[in-house]
C-alpha cells in the first residue's frame, strides 16, 4: 500500500499497432492502480482504457501509448496516437446499444467517464492526438 495516495503521479505506456496490446495495457492499468491503492477505480478504469486503446490501435496506422496520471483525487487515462485526425464524435447510448461490433468505444466512455474530451498534439515535428477521459476518486 502506498504511504501517501494524495501525491501525484504519471505513467505512460508506449504500445506498437498490434490489438495484443489492449490486453497488456489494460493489465498494466490494473497493476499501476493497484499498487497506488486505487483498486476501487480498477473495473470503470479498465474499461475506459481499453475503449480509448482499441480506437488508437484499431482506427490508426502508427504507434500509440496509454498515458495514465493521478492528480488532486482524479484519475486521468489518455490514448495517444500518431494520426492528427479527430476521433469519431460518440453516438448517443441508445443508439450504441443497436451496434453490435463496433462504434460503441466512445458511448461507453461519454457514459462512463466524469469528463472526457480530445486535443491535437504537435512535438519535435511529429503530430497526433490524445483523447482522454477523467475518473473522480469520490
Amino acid at each position: 500500500m502506498p504511504e501517501n495516495v494524495n501525491e501525484p503521479w504519471e505513467y505512460c505506456l508506449y504500445i506498437p499497432n498490434d490489438l495484443r496490446a489492449v490486453t497488456i495495457s489494460r493489465r498494466t492499468l490494473r497493476l499501476i492502480l493497484t499498487m497506488h491503492g486505487l483498486i476501487r477505480l480498477v473495473d470503470t478504469a479498465e474499461l475506459l482504457a481499453t475503449e480509448l486503446v482499441s480506437n488508437a490501435v484499431r482506427h490508426t496506422k502508427g504507434p500509440a501509448a496509454l498515458r495514465v496520471r493521478w492528480s488532486a483525487g482524479v484519475l486521468r487515462l489518455g490514448a495517444w496516437d500518431a494520426d492528427p485526425e479527430p476521433p469519431e464524435p460518440p453516438v448517443s447510448f441508445e443508439q450504441a446499444a443497436d451496434v453490435v461490433e463496433e462504434g460503441r468505444g466512445l458511448a461507453l466512455v461519454r457514459a462512463c467517464a466524469d469528463l472526457w474530451g480530445w486535443q491535437p498534439l504537435a512535438r519535435d515535428g511529429s503530430r497526433g492526438k490524445v483523447v482522454w477521459c477523467e475518473l473522480a476518486a469520490a
